[in-house]
């Protein structure tokens, strides 16, 4: 329990000698903040993961060990930032008037404090907002990244598809000019042959017509044989070019696979958070931990006085009194018409005057002593002026 009211910012050893119901009451309150850092320990670490996690699929479950380490180190630190900010805002915040009233005095000299918890909880509450909606939020994270993926990939083929259809209109212009001479090629030996049998009206058998037509079917081939070598290196070229393309096609479908995954970001997740779970539901988790973070603040302002608060503020006189302050409260009022106070420091006002006392003394002292040596000059003068004359001049 002392932990507890340390964490509240409390005296133990005042609760120690107070009532039952004033250590419960402190108790409380370092619950909630002890609570609040561990809440925000989990929240830091879980974000911190969310953002330095290698992207890819929202669907593989593998932990990264080297970010978790590191998300936990930030966390635990996080944790205590956020402790140590709540143990100042609640040990800071007064008991009020002494009433269970809030008067509006009070949340006026309590608004710094409310603002600083509103952006406690809001920092605390998304992190946790998206890990409960994780599932649901996976599943639509990976449905635009399907999206995504393939909206790049058809992108990136139309890209490519110009010059993919530059190479192919190469390949077909020789591939075209090839069927010429094959076709010809073939008509002279479809002719040859149909000579030889005798089917153009002439007699079977290898005739002048058919030898003319043999010739004329070696010359396509001797032509097609000449085309085939002079275009070979341009076939390869185009072909290795296709290649290479659909090398870098398969590269930037890749990068494209990538560049979708990198869609899992904590804004991203956040936004989606916020769509999957509507606008309510999004606001009674923040105003949930809004009300956590905001408890002991207003809590302060309702505690009436008790035990605790009169032994804390005798042991604060005690004090003042063993260091010789006093405090005249509303001693005066200034130009606005607020009470102001007066302090007596009497340790200090009694050393200022022994200070004074000293000095007038030893001025005192050395009054006494310049008027004796007067006198004693005097004196020797008296007796005797000539003598007192030679010792001056020598």
């Amino acid at each position: 329990m002392k932990l507890l009211w340390k964490a509240a910012g409390s005296d133990s050893y005042i609760l120690q000698r107070s009532t039952y119901s004033d250590q419960v009451k402190y108790a409380c309150l370092g619950g909630v903040v002890v609570a609040t850092g561990f809440m925000a320990a989990l929240a830091g670490g879980y974000a911190m993961y969310t953002i330095f996690e290698p992207n890819g699929s929202v669907l593989e479950t593998e932990t990264h060990w080297p970010t978790a380490i590191k998300a936990i180190l930030f966390g635990v630190i996080w944790g205590l930032i956020i402790f140590n900010i709540d143990r100042f805002i609640v040990a800071a915040s007064g008991v009020g008037d002494g009433t269970e009233k809030i008067t509006l005095s009070e949340l006026g000299g309590a608004i710094p404090r409310l603002c600083m918890g509103i952006i406690i909880a809001i920092t605390i509450s998304k992190p946790v907002e998206i890990r409960m909606f994780k599932s649901e939020i996976d599943s639509a994270l990976y449905a635009e990244q399907q999206e995504l993926q393939k909206t790049y990939e058809v992108n990136t083929r139309e890209n490519y598809a110009e010059r993919f259809n530059a190479l192919e209109a190469q390949v077909s212009d020789i591939d075209s000019k090839r069927g010429e001479i094959m076709q010809h090629l073939t008509d002279a030996e479809n002719n040859y042959a149909d000579e030889i049998k005798g089917k153009n009206n002439a007699p079977a058998g290898v005739g002048r017509r058919a030898e003319a037509l043999k010739v004329l079917a070696d010359k396509y081939q001797v032509e097609l044989v000449d085309f085939d070598k002079n275009n070979a290196d341009e076939l390869l070229k185009f072909k290795e070019q296709r290649e290479i393309l659909s090398q870098e096609l398969d590269t930037e479908l890749k990068k494209n696979q990538t560049v979708a995954a990198g869609l899992d970001g904590l804004l991203e997740r956040i936004k989606l958070a916020h769509e999957l779970a509507g606008f309510w539901i999004s606001l009674f988790i923040t105003l949930l931990f809004m009300a956590i973070e905001l408890t002991p603040i207003f809590f302060k302002m309702m505690l009436t006085k008790g035990p605790y608060n009169y032994m804390g503020d005798n042991v604060r006189e005690l004090l003042l009194a063993d260091q010789g302050i006093e405090i005249h409260y509303d001693y005066y009022q200034d130009k606005k018409g607020q009470e102001r106070i007066k302090i007596d420091h009497h340790q200090a006002l009694k050393l200022i005057h022994q200070k004074k006392q000293l000095l007038l003394a030893q001025q005192k002292l050395n009054e006494n002593i310049i008027d004796k040596w007067v006198q004693k000059e005097i004196d020797k003068l008296d007796s005797n002026l000539e003598d007192y004359i030679t010792t001056n001049k020598s």
